[in-house]
């Protein structure tokens, strides 16, 4: 039997509170008829028979029933708000895990918006436009009663009630592509400009304000002309919806009056019949309203299905022992996100406990791609990753993060204080494990120095850090609790010399400790710390060894026989003296040089 997803978890919840809504609307709509009845009898009995103490019994049966419609009313409310936060409560979380897992395996997806598509769903299924959607299946029941009060009045009430639920479907298809285009451009507007706002400083320096602002307006542009498409097609048949309801209510008085000078009914029943028609409508009424709404929410339904049907539960893993270190990497085969594009091509290496494994090769050879397996950021294409011979993704994700440690190339940390962002935000860090990281690291010194030390907020992303700070908080956070993997993504790319030396004692340390270190770079000082060095070109390794296989010196070439050495030192003493009698330099072909030097040579013959 296959397991439900968090989604259908959390919409099982909104089931017992959907027919519990349903229950009260059903008493509701009932009690909705207070009203009618009310003005019936008033019409109908204390205006003929003028007592009052019929008009002040009816008057407070009335007022004890409309309080009855207002708890059940409040009560209808408030198990909607409830479910709402129950839902959010059981989606919250998964749908968490699965925008990083997604963000992660296609970096600029735009997957956070699942984030929102929580809070759409959630307002939509608490708030006044699925109560329109509960309270229109009653309108048959309305219609019922004009029809009883008599058929002219039902058939006037049953043709309003058709030509505005026609203008609500007219409103769906009108309007359907226009909010999809909208919304697609106004999600792409708002990604770019998180992601453009987080290099405001290059913008500013550069001058690149007017172009990136002008670009952004063609995006919001774009939003607001398909915006404004929907909007124009949705008032107008809002305004004729309203037109209509207002004529209806003209209509059914006017038929009421006629049937009543014909005596066919009597005066209350015209109003009431006007009462309860407009009761009858006001739910198509509102479903029209809400429209966009439900609109969105249903937008917003289909990437949370999409979103789930794509990635799937996070399954309960059993806890394995502490890794050693040992790293072994099988076959391993990497694609460019959402593309068929190859990043990695065969890859095969391991290293064992204790080992320092230099990552080298030109920019787009694939290191970063590669390190990224390393830590289980990005899942294979075909091959596998194997930490201590299990493979990365059947880790359990929580229990391997204690046990890597991963400074990225571009160091990015989260708003926070720094022994927040070191100790990786746990619940409840030991301050000696943070303390011993960042001395680890070498930045303990460095976050003395800050104005509130280890408790100074960083700022969102480390803004308030320079790059080398950022980098060295990075660094404490990677060596955090001594993991036993520790991937380095170019760490001394924004260091001084001071915060390299600091970095090659903390290699230095981690390796005498038995923990496994990958080192990307280019450093000689930081290769010369690796046992084995892996040189990547164009996603394949092109060498793997001894990182003393890399520094051998080429073998020296064998000794020129006399003579040609002689002829060789007569040539070239011939071209410095010739060099030397020349008043500008001139540069010749090897054939002319060698001309020019067997005739100095012979020059020198005949002067000696």
């Amino acid at each position: 039997m296959r397991q439900k997803t968090s989604l259908e978890l959390a919409y099982g919840k909104f089931r017992s509170t959907f027919i519990a809504t349903i229950v009260f609307s059903f008493f509701t709509n009932l009690l909705m008829f207070v009203g009618p009845l009310y003005m019936l009898q008033i019409y109908d009995r204390v205006l003929s028979s003028r007592n009052e103490m019929t008009l002040i019994m009816l008057t407070a049966i009335a007022i004890a029933l409309l309080v009855s419609y207002g708890l059940l009313e409040f009560t209808r409310s408030r198990l909607l708000v409830r479910a709402g936060m129950q839902f959010d409560e059981v989606l919250a979380n998964p749908v968490f895990h699965r925008v990083v897992k997604q963000q992660t395996a296609q970096p600029g997806g735009n997957a956070q918006i699942a984030l929102n598509d929580i809070d759409k769903v959630r307002e939509f299924m608490t708030g006044q436009g699925i109560l329109a959607f509960f309270d229109a299946p009653w309108v048959p029941l309305f219609l019922a009663l004009i029809f009883a009060f008599h058929p002219w009045l039902g058939i006037v009430a049953t043709i309003g009630a058709v030509i505005i639920f026609a203008l609500a479907i007219t409103n769906e298809f009108a309007t359907r592509n226009a909010l999809q285009d909208a919304s697609k451009a106004g999600q792409g507007a708002n990604h770019f400009v998180s992601t453009t706002m987080q290099n405001a400083e290059v913008i500013r320096a550069l001058g690149m304000e007017k172009q990136l602002t002008k670009r952004w307006l063609n995006q919001h542009d774009d939003m607001l002309v398909h915006q404004a498409k929907a909007s124009d097609r949705a008032g107008s048949i809002m305004a004729t919806s309203k037109f209509i309801r207002m004529s209806l209510q003209v209509a059914i008085l006017g038929t009421g009056a006629l049937l009543a000078i014909q005596q066919l009914i009597s005066p209350g029943i015209m109003i009431a019949a006007s009462i309860v028609m407009g009761r009858a409508l006001a739910p198509v009424e509102q479903a029209v309203g809400q429209w966009k709404q439900f609109v969105n929410a249903r937008s917003s339904h289909k990437r949370l299905k999409k979103l789930f049907d794509n990635i799937n539960e996070q399954e309960e893993r059993t806890e394995l022992p502490e890794p050693k270190g040992n790293l072994k990497v099988e076959q391993l085969f990497a694609t460019v996100p959402g593309t068929r594009d190859t990043l990695l091509r065969g890859i095969n290496f391991s290293i064992e406990p204790g080992e320092v494994l230099g990552i080298i090769g030109p920019s787009g050879s694939g290191k970063t791609s590669l390190v990224r397996h390393l830590v289980g950021a990005m899942a294979p294409a075909a091959g596998a990753v194997r930490l201590d011979g299990t493979e990365m993704h059947h880790w359990d994700p929580d229990q391997l993060g204690r046990f890597i440690g991963y400074l990225p190339q571009d160091v990015k940390l989260f708003g926070g204080t720094v022994a927040e962002n070191i100790s990786r935000f746990e619940d409840e860090p030991q301050d000696a494990d943070v303390v011993a990281a960042a001395t680890l690291s070498g930045a303990h010194e460095m976050v003395q120095k800050l104005g509130d030390g280890y408790e100074t907020n960083v700022g969102d992303g480390g803004m308030f850090l320079s790059g080398g700070q950022r980098q060295r908080v990075g660094l404490a956070r990677a060596v955090y609790r001594h993991p036993s993997l520790v991937v380095l993504d170019e760490p001394n790319s924004n260091l001084d010399s001071a915060g390299e030396k600091a970095l090659v004692a903390c290699i230095q340390h981690l390796k005498a400790m038995g923990k496994t270190v990958i080192l990307v770079t280019h450093k000689t000082n930081l290769l010369a710390l690796t046992d084995k060095t892996l040189m990547l070109m164009n996603g394949t390794v092109e060498k793997f060894g001894p990182t003393s296989d890399f520094f051998k010196k080429p073998q020296a070439a064998p000794e020129a026989p006399a003579a040609e050495q002689a002829q060789n030192t007569a040539q070239n003493q011939a071209q410095k003296k010739a060099a030397g009698n020349s008043p500008a330099v001139v540069q010749l072909s090897p054939t002319g040089q060698q001309e020019k030097a067997s005739q100095a040579a012979q020059s020198g013959k005949d002067d000696a």
